[in-house]
């Protein structure tokens, strides 16, 4: 979508100057206007009534003057409207006046930090896993921000010169929560929980978290960009099985355990049981023929693969040469 922001190019006077020139226009209408006060008591109507008149108009004109003055931190902005049509972003630090026929409203440039609920979906394999994620976002196209997406009108006094963001920010972070809830969403279904329920080599939610986060802000990218947001980092903080088949699923994770740890114990026992008769037949301590060789190794496996301690067993009888 093409970038519609650009730079305010109205009049800008400093604030300070300004501040000067509305406080000497006060007091000179607060002196008119007590001169006018006198010059009617004193018979002088004419000129009186003209002083008083031109006083009331200062007034008047000083208070719309003062309405000009606004003042920016750093990563702050206004949007300026003339009578309902843009008119530039003004991003300028510093205390300014501009024309205070301008409307403006004031919006944050700075980073902000969505830490989202998990939500329960189904991944791909139809699982249903909770998962959640932190996402940092700033406003980068403040005119998409204000004109492309509803948010200025459930802003809190969004028309008011120098008005608090907080309304209008809340509002768009409220639009950024609905998108990640969506995107989350979207990502989650696109992968399994883990490598067991999908073919080998197959990414996972669990396995390939840097994949799934580059999908997810990409998706976010995407989502967001209407607003005139841009994505800073978003990242998967939570990741697991629903409540209602999490005991199952742990049941099945523990039994995958054990048969991975039964066929290292087995494969360790298998390989020091060989080493024990090479060592055995090589230098010659005793022979053995092939019934107390398969004695032995069924001795060796029972007591290498057990769970239990073994208890020995003191042979009080002499092998056979």
């Amino acid at each position: 979508m093409e970038n519609q922001e650009f730079k305010f190019e109205g009049t800008v006077l400093n604030g300070f100057l300004m501040l000067f020139i509305n406080l000497a226009m006060l007091i000179l209408s607060i002196v008119g206007i007590v001169y006018s006060i006198i010059m009617l008591d004193a018979s002088n109507g004419a000129q009186g009534g003209w002083l008083l008149g031109g006083s009331i108009l200062l007034v008047v004109i000083n208070i719309i003057m003062w309405c000009g003055m606004l003042q920016l931190e750093p990563n702050e902005a206004r949007v300026t409207t003339w009578f309902g049509k843009y008119a530039g972003t003004f991003a300028q630090t510093g205390f300014y006046w501009i024309n205070p026929f301008y409307s403006t409203k004031k919006v944050s440039l700075r980073a902000r930090n969505l830490d989202a609920e998990p939500i329960k979906v189904n991944d791909k394999t139809g699982n249903p896993v909770m998962i959640g994620l932190v996402l940092v976002w700033k406003l980068k196209d403040t005119y998409k921000a204000l004109f492309e997406v509803d948010s200025q009108t459930m802003a809190a006094n969004p028309n008011s010169v120098g008005s608090d963001t907080k309304g209008l920010m809340n509002a768009l972070e409220n639009f950024v929560r609905v998108q990640s809830d969506a995107a989350l969403r979207q990502v989650a279904g696109q992968y399994a929980y883990d490598d067991e329920d999908t073919k080998e080599g197959e990414p996972t939610l669990r396995s390939n978290a840097d994949e799934v986060n580059e999908q997810l802000e990409q998706k976010l990218d995407e989502r967001l960009a209407l607003a005139g947001i841009e994505v800073v980092e978003a990242r998967i903080n939570y990741l697991a099985y629903a409540p209602e088949i999490a005991a199952v699923m742990l049941r099945r994770q523990q039994a995958s355990a054990i048969i991975t740890a039964r066929e290292k114990i087995v494969e360790g026992a298998v390989s020091m049981v060989k080493m024990a008769l090479d060592k055995l037949s090589s230098e010659e301590i005793v022979e053995l023929d092939d019934d107390k060789k398969a004695a032995m190794v069924s001795n060796l496996l029972v007591v290498l693969c057990g769970d239990d301690s073994a208890q020995p067993v003191v042979n009080t009888g002499t092998l056979n040469h």
